[in-house]
């Protein structure tokens, strides 16, 4: 199914130019300003998401995307996905795992039951999407990309199931790295901070109902401004160009992430300063 995508924009890189990209997560959000942008760069881009009419309305005009409608969570889905990128462009250059979803709750209502269900999709998702392409991208040298969270790094109150869900795709990221990095395979991981969104302080109401204010916003209240997702979409690509191992932002999130490896109990605490403490002081 052939996809349009409405043009503009000078490329900042030929790098991209006819190289051929798997995205996941393509019809929304930071998914689709990497698709986006990998087409007006010259990509050529099999974009991935469950919904037909979704991916049709995200990719409205010139043509430069080809959709495919798949969920992550089924495995025979994103083998076809492959299937279907290698028969349009007869080769693969980068994968894109970009599918996922946050989640709210307190950890004592945490069930094993929803903890499954988002590591279903935030990381066996990936592998999902990843596995059948590597033998393509070993071929071409190519790039995987994991789009992680800070989450990924550092967990945080009232996330519910998140942070269990995309820590694995660190230990995911440094296996492909030190298994097939001498093959010339490429392994990103993104841990991005709160991505701006139209809806960012009340997509989480329903879940957060009973929680602190703070938790229903981006990051479960991080004081982070949240990340506009074409400037994350150009840091991605080129820090493939640049076959870099790790992607955080913001940068200053860094910092964090350091802190915490030296000392659990200071990097809890600035979690907490730097979100919602889930223990107050009363009054």
């Amino acid at each position: 199914m052939r996809c349009w995508l409405v043009g503009g924009g000078v490329p900042s890189s030929s790098y991209w130019q006819d190289k051929a990209v798997l995205l996941t997560g393509a019809s929304a959000g930071l998914g689709l300003a990497l698709g986006k942008t990998l087409a007006q760069r010259g990509a050529r881009v099999l974009a991935v998401a469950r919904g037909e009419r979704r991916l049709q309305e995200a990719y409205p005009s010139a043509e430069a995307v080809s959709c495919f409608p798949a969920d992550v969570t089924n495995a025979a889905q994103m083998r076809k996905a492959t299937e279907a990128a290698i028969s349009e462009f007869g080769r693969l250059d980068a994968v894109i795992a970009c599918a996922g979803r946050s989640d709210r709750g307190r950890i004592e209502g945490l069930t094993a039951e929803r903890a499954r269900d988002l590591l279903d999709l935030n990381f066996l998702g990936a592998v999902r999407t990843v596995q059948p392409a590597l033998p393509h991208l070993l071929k071409t040298r190519g790039h995987v990309v994991l789009i992680g969270s800070l989450a990924s790094k550092t967990a945080g109150p009232y996330l519910g199931a998140y942070p269990a869900s995309k820590f694995p795709l660190a230990a995911y990221a440094q296996q492909l790295r030190l298994e097939l990095g001498s093959r010339g395979l490429h392994t990103l991981l993104v841990c991005p901070g709160p991505i701006a969104r139209a809806d960012a302080g009340s997509r989480y109401d329903t879940m957060a109902a009973d929680l602190p204010p703070e938790a229903r916003r981006p990051g479960g209240g991080a004081k982070l401004k949240g990340l506009s997702p074409e400037r994350v979409a150009d840091a991605v690509l080129r820090a493939c160009q640049k076959r870099r191992v790790e992607l955080i932002l913001p940068a200053k999130a860094r910092w964090l992430l350091v802190l915490q490896q030296l000392s659990p109990k200071l990097g809890d605490w600035l979690v907490k300063k730097m979100t919602t403490d889930p223990h107050p002081p009363t009054s």
